[in-house]
């Protein structure tokens, strides 16, 4: 896999995330903690550290405006951050990401049956990159509940506890030692 900057970035993530009703932003690791990264990355007091782009939608930052600085996230703690989250594999991560450019219901076009597939999960696996081979990926699915390699491609996305007000949502995080990153799909119903 070449290695990734700006111009891949930018177009892998535009390409495989910017038509679904997601939340994709980067921060730099300023705390011990890296739940207290996650939680500055959600109310946008941390921007991405090396500029490059993010995916935010317009009710988001009205809801910014209008609701409380983290919207759609609820207000969380570092603590259950870690506690509403479960560790997965690399591989996991990338199907997990992969997943979120599915609709939630009525997704006429799984990942699993698409004849994109491989593109797609490419592309994930060129997102995640940026994290480099040391990354710790978490998710708030409760199908990693169980193992840190669940098949997320197998069914239909299933979300966990709720960090939105939406009545769904599905998330991945990514951290290094310089950087979290945070994939957020929702089910804005």
């Amino acid at each position: 896999m070449p290695p990734i900057d700006r111009t891949v970035w930018d177009t892998t993530l535009e390409r495989l995330l910017d038509d679904v009703y997601t939340f994709a932003m980067t921060g730099p690791r300023r705390d011990d903690d890296w739940g207290r990264d996650v939680l500055a990355v959600m109310d946008r007091s941390a921007t991405d550290p090396r500029g490059w782009r993010t995916l935010e939608w317009q009710i988001d930052k009205e809801g910014r405006k209008n609701v409380r600085p983290s919207f759609p996230f609820l207000p969380l703690t570092a603590e259950q951050v870690h506690e509403w989250t479960y560790h997965v594999t690399a591989s996991a991560a990338a199907e997990l990401l992969a997943s979120l450019t599915q609709e939630w219901f009525f997704e006429g076009r799984p990942v699993r049956t698409r004849v994109d597939r491989d593109d797609v999960l490419a592309d994930a696996r060129m997102v995640l990159s940026r994290f480099g081979t040391d990354a710790v990926f978490r998710t708030s699915s409760e199908l990693a509940r169980a193992s840190a390699s669940p098949d997320f491609l197998a069914d239909d996305l299933a979300g966990g506890r709720a960090f939105t007000d939406y009545v769904m949502d599905l998330g991945l995080i990514a951290v290094n030692s310089d950087e979290v990153g945070i994939f957020w799909s929702f089910n804005a119903n």
